[in-house]
């Protein structure tokens, strides 16, 4: 992607398929035509042409709402000892469970999303997090709700 490529460079049309396929990426070709007021090859030479540009890098799969507020989440906030980061981050990209990292400004440095069927299996994950060489603290806050995702 070059330096350009931001959603405002991105024309009208793009911007709108991005949405419809960010609410449902399993949409096919014909909806998002029909709901674009375009044709079908149209609209998969646009997709095409946004992965190659690599504005669209996958699809990916999103829960059912009931289903989701079954597993335990949790924000993991972390400070690490610098010399570290990139092992670090590694070794978190290893454990299934850590859904998102990001680095962040203050007095943590990551902050990553986790999500576990069972409370005894979140507890295991944050331990293993812990146990990570360069990991110096963690604080953790459980997600009691979600009132909106996009």
């Amino acid at each position: 992607m070059s330096t350009l490529d931001t959603l405002d460079t991105l024309d009208k049309t793009d911007r709108r398929l991005l949405d419809l396929l960010t609410a449902n990426a399993r949409a096919s070709t014909s909806a998002l035509a029909r709901e674009l007021g375009l044709s079908r090859s149209t609209v998969q030479d646009r997709i095409a042409r946004l992965e190659r540009r690599r504005v669209i890098e996958g699809y990916t799969l999103r829960y059912n709402e009931q289903f989701r507020a079954r597993m335990l989440r949790a924000h993991v906030m972390i400070q690490i000892n610098p010399k570290l980061a990139q092992r670090i981050g590694a070794a978190l990209g290893e454990i299934s469970a850590v859904k998102t990292l990001q680095t962040v400004s203050g007095v943590y440095d990551l902050v990553t999303t986790v999500e576990a069927p069972t409370t005894e299996e979140m507890d295991a994950v944050l331990d293993a997090i812990g146990a990570i060489e360069g990991v110096e603290k963690t604080t953790t806050s459980i997600v009691l709700s979600t009132k909106f995702q996009r």
